[in-house]
Order: C-alpha cells, then structure tokens, then sequence
C-alpha cells in the first residue's frame, strides 16, 4: 500500500497541463512536431539541422494531405516550418526564408464604404455599374451601357414592388444616383416591357427522353 501511494505521488509531478505548456504556434501540427522543431532549432551542428528540417518537412506533408493538391505545396511547409521556429531557425532552405515583420504586417485599412443608398432595392453594385459606365468612351456602347443599367434597375424595382412602375421614375433615380451625369430623361427610347423583364427562364437542362410507345 506504501508503495502504491509512493508511485502515485511521483506521477503527480509527471502530469503536464495544457495551460502550463508552451504556446503551438500552429496548433494543427500538433505538440509533438513543435519539440521536434525547437529540438531542431538548438541543434549545434548545421548539417544535422538541415537533415532534420527536411525530416520534419516530410512527416508535416504526411500530417496534411490535403494540402498536396495547393500549389507550391513543399514551399508553403517550409514557411511553417520557419513560423514554427519563431523564424530562429537556420538551416538551407529550397526557398526563400520569409520574413517576420513582412508575416506580421498589418494590411492596409480598407476604405470606408460609403453611405447607404435610400434606393436599397437596387442592390449594392449599381453604383458601382454606374461609376464604371462614367469612366468608358463618350458614344453609342456608352449609351447601350446607360440602359442596360436603367433595365437592371427596372427589374430590380420590380423584385421589390411587385407593382409596375413607370421608366420616367427609373430615369430620375439614374440621374440621381449619377449625380446628374446620366440623363435619359429626355431620350425617346423606352425600357423593356415589364412582361420581358420579369419572365422566367426555362431550365436549360435536358429533357428526359420519352419512352417509345409499341
């Protein structure tokens, strides 16, 4: 009993806890892999580093098959291999060692977008379809983009109000949106019908063949 108890206070002292452990830089290689790596990383001799880091390039291949398909597939473990290594390791890479501070820059702040427009039943991108037609070539595409916009805001109208709705209406909310840069107001030519905007497109799979009748 003396001895049972003896045993079980020394394997007290052997137990490890997750919240004691050193941080996994990435956690998906497992802890395992991590002392490999630092075991690598104070190795003295530099043709033993290099042996093991191609050794533990390969095993970390194996560990993640699934990356085998991604393009650059052993340049992208020896990057790890080095994040893993708190980029301390020194060995001879196939590929260039990446750098730290270009890892852990912090990317450009996006722009701001801009403030919601009332005409939210139009859809996010028609501002961007009507900046974009702005910047194309004075003439007749420029004009055939003009409405091809006016359309897609008719139908998206539509969508929305399932009433019908008149193309002047259309028209002010363009010139609105465009800053007045797109005028059709006074243009001659009309929207497509509500009937052609709104019908529904046939499935363009094949039919099932019909069994011939004996």
């Amino acid at each position: 009993m003396h001895k049972i108890k003896e045993k079980n206070r020394y394997m007290e002292f052997d137990l490890e806890y997750n919240s004691e452990r050193p941080h996994l830089i990435i956690p998906e290689y497992g802890r395992h892999i991590q002392k490999l790596v630092n075991h690598c990383v104070a190795l003295q001799d530099i043709e033993e580093r290099n042996k093991m880091a191609k050794a533990i390039v390969d095993v970390m291949g194996n560990l993640q098959p699934h990356l085998r398909d991604v393009p650059d597939f052993k340049h992208k473990l020896w990057d790890q291999l080095f994040i893993m290594s708190d980029f301390r390791l020194d060995v001879e890479s196939p590929y260039e060692k990446p750098e730290k501070e270009v890892l852990q820059a912090k990317p450009e702040p996006l722009a701001y977008p801009r403030a919601s427009s009332k005409y939210k039943f139009y859809g996010r991108n028609i501002q961007t379809m009507i900046d974009t037609a702005l910047t194309w070539e004075e003439g007749e595409a420029r004009e055939a983009l003009y409405y091809v916009i006016a359309n897609h805001m008719k139908k998206c109208y539509l969508n929305w109000n399932k009433d019908t709705v008149e193309d002047q209406i259309i028209f002010n909310h363009l010139s609105e949106l465009s800053n007045g840069k797109i005028d059709l107001t006074k243009k001659e030519e009309s929207l497509s019908e509500v009937k052609d905007l709104m019908r529904k497109r046939k499935p363009t799979g094949n039919k099932p063949r019909q069994k011939k009748k004996k």
